[in-house]
């Protein structure tokens, strides 16, 4: 079935059926609800290319993806993918993903832009003083960032979360518990939400007159090998000075991390205790650990579906969302973390 034979089967003007299914606001509710029952009972798929020309829209949201040799895949950006998805496919909207040298996402953003397969770009992973900024907004294009960028101005378009305070929230509760020595297994230092995950703990142990000792910290992929690795250097110091109190920036990292701690024969959340940042991945519940984890949680597929309802929203001009959202982490207590030992 194609356009013409849906709208005289509807008994309207193909210009209304196309605005309908749009989204444009001057299509009345009533009509849009007809029109949308009539596509779902008969099936019918527009054209695409027709479409295009009809509404100036490629129907498509754009986004780079660094990758090079030796680069592993992330489960994280996985996770945040499905729920873009989702909210895709509720608008029969496309993604077009481009691959691109890490050095050059400034030029593959402008290329994918002035490429006009797509309506709007996305962007994450963001860094301090992100050179991306500055070339999004100069385009005459919609744009949304996963994230901020520590050291930029504050003026872009955003959804993240409070980094900061779930951190800080989190070692203030292991501050509680009695604990002073820490250690921090975070993501790569140059990414923002690295960056601000420390500053929360640096914030919340100065408080207390505490400072992190940096051969306890470490700043790498999130993987659970990274995880293992780190772990079980900072078990290698000696007693008195190891931590009792360990965050890890995602449960993947965590995974490796609790693995080091069983082999060195020592109990979660009575030895060490421990919070990581949990991202709802769907293959990974803390709850399900041995030792069910202690967590921040934030949904990544949650963002997902908001940053696509974001975009899609702006470029079919349907509703108005807030430039910037900041969520707050949820802290979830489990038995990860006890009282500092004696």
């Amino acid at each position: 079935m194609n356009l013409k034979q849906l709208s005289q089967m509807l008994g309207l003007s193909q210009t209304t059926v196309s605005r309908a299914l749009n989204g444009y606001p001057e299509v009345n509710r009533e009509t849009r609800e007809r029109v949308l029952k009539a596509v779902r009972e008969t099936g019918y798929r527009p054209n695409k290319a027709a479409q295009r020309l009809a509404t100036g829209k490629a129907g498509s949201i754009g986004l780079v993806m660094p990758t090079s040799p030796g680069n592993s895949s992330d489960v994280h950006f996985s996770e945040f993918l499905t729920g873009l998805g989702e909210e895709a496919l509720r608008h029969d909207f496309h993604f077009v993903l481009t691959p691109a040298d890490p050095n050059d996402e400034v030029g593959a953003l402008r290329r994918l832009a002035a490429s006009g397969n797509v309506d709007a770009l996305f962007v994450n992973y963001m860094r301090g003083h992100d050179p991306r900024l500055e070339m999004l907004k100069s385009l005459s294009m919609p744009f949304l960032v996963h994230g901020r960028s520590i050291g930029s101005e504050p003026d872009y378009p955003f959804l993240d979360i409070d980094n900061e305070a779930a951190f800080y929230d989190a070692t203030k509760l292991l501050l509680q518990l009695g604990h002073r020595r820490f250690a921090l297994l975070n993501g790569p230092i140059y990414f923002d939400f690295a960056i601000r995950r420390k500053n929360g703990m640096d914030a919340a142990l100065a408080e207390r007159g505490l400072a992190l000792d940096e051969a306890c910290v470490s700043h790498t992929p999130m993987t659970d090998e990274q995880g293992l690795l780190a772990m079980e250097r900072i078990l290698q110091m000696e007693k008195d000075k190891r931590p009792t109190a360990v965050l890890c920036s995602s449960t993947v990292l965590a995974l490796g991390a609790v693995r080091a701690i069983n082999q060195a024969k020592l109990k979660l959340g009575e030895d060490i205790s421990m919070i990581a940042h949990d991202d709802v991945l769907t293959l990974l519940k803390p709850e399900n650990f041995t030792v069910p984890l202690t967590t921040t949680r934030s949904s990544l597929r949650a963002a997902g579906v908001r940053i696509a309802e974001r975009l899609i929203g702006e470029i079919k001009h349907t509703e108005t969302f807030p430039a910037q959202e900041l969520w707050k982490a949820e802290l979830i207590v489990r038995a990860s973390t006890g009282v500092a030992p004696a």
